[in-house]
C-alpha cells in the first residue's frame, strides 16, 4: 500500500464538529479492540458513532484517514499519560535512582499497552502502511523528546543519546513481540528483558 499523510477533509472548529469527528475516531477505536482493520467499515464506524454517512465524507475520505488520525492521537496520549506518570513518581520518591525510575516508567507503558493490546497490534501495523516517512519521524522524534523530558531531572551526560536508546529499546522489543505474537502475554518477562537492555545505556 503507498504511503499517504492523513487526509481531513474538514478540521473542526466549533466544538460539536469536533465532537463528531471525536465520536467517529471513538467508534473506530472500539471496532479495533473487536475486530481486524480490514474487516471494519465506514457503516460500522457511522452507525456506533450515530452520524450518517455523508457526515463521515465531510471529515475523512476514506476509512485509512481515521486509522491514521486514531495513531497519531494513541501515540500522543500515551506519550502525555507516561509524562504525568513521571512528575508523579518524582513528586513521590524525590531521591528515587535513575535505574528504578525507568523500571516504573517502563512498567507503566506496558501497562497501557497490554490494556489496549489489540489496539496497539493493529497501529503497530498499520503505521508502517499509512504513515508517512514525515509522520512517522513526527512520532519518533516525539517519543524521543519524552524520554528526554523525563530523564532531564537526572542531570545525565549525553541525555539525547541516552533518551534515543531508551525508545529505541522500549518500541523495538513491543513492536516486533506484537507483530509476532499479537496474543502476546508474557509481559513481565518481557518488561524484564527491556529492563536489562536499558539499564546497560543508563549506566554508561
Amino acid at each position: 500500500m503507498s504511503q499517504s499523510p492523513i487526509n481531513v477533509r474538514r478540521k473542526p472548529r466549533q466544538s460539536r464538529a469536533k465532537f463528531t469527528q471525536q465520536a467517529l475516531l471513538d467508534s473506530a477505536v472500539q471496532l479495533l479492540a473487536e475486530k481486524h482493520h480490514f474487516e471494519i467499515t465506514i457503516r460500522e464506524m457511522t452507525e456506533i458513532a450515530g452520524v450518517g454517512l455523508g457526515t463521515f465524507y465531510e471529515y475523512f475520505s476514506q476509512k485509512e484517514d481515521v486509522f491514521a488520525l486514531i495513531i497519531h492521537q494513541q501515540i500522543k496520549a500515551l506519550a502525555q499519560k507516561i509524562l504525568e506518570h513521571g512528575t508523579q513518581i518524582r513528586s513521590a520518591q524525590p531521591d528515587i535512582l535513575i535505574t528504578d525510575y525507568v523500571k516504573q516508567l517502563i512498567q507503566i507503558q506496558l501497562k497501557k499497552i497490554q490494556n489496549a493490546q489489540q489496539i496497539w497490534v493493529t497501529i503497530f501495523l498499520l503505521e508502517r502502511q499509512l504513515s508517512t516517512s514525515e509522520v512517522y519521524q513526527k512520532h519518533y522524534a516525539l517519543m524521543c523528546q519524552l524520554w528526554q523530558d523525563l530523564l532531564q531531572p537526572f542531570a545525565i551526560e549525553h541525555l539525547e543519546c541516552t533518551a534515543i536508546n531508551l525508545h529505541r529499546v522500549i518500541y523495538g522489543f513491543v513492536m516486533q513481540t506484537l507483530l509476532v505474537q499479537p496474543d502476546f502475554s508474557e509481559w513481565e518477562i518481557l518488561q524484564a528483558d527491556i529492563g536489562i537492555a536499558c539499564d546497560a545505556f543508563l549506566k554508561q
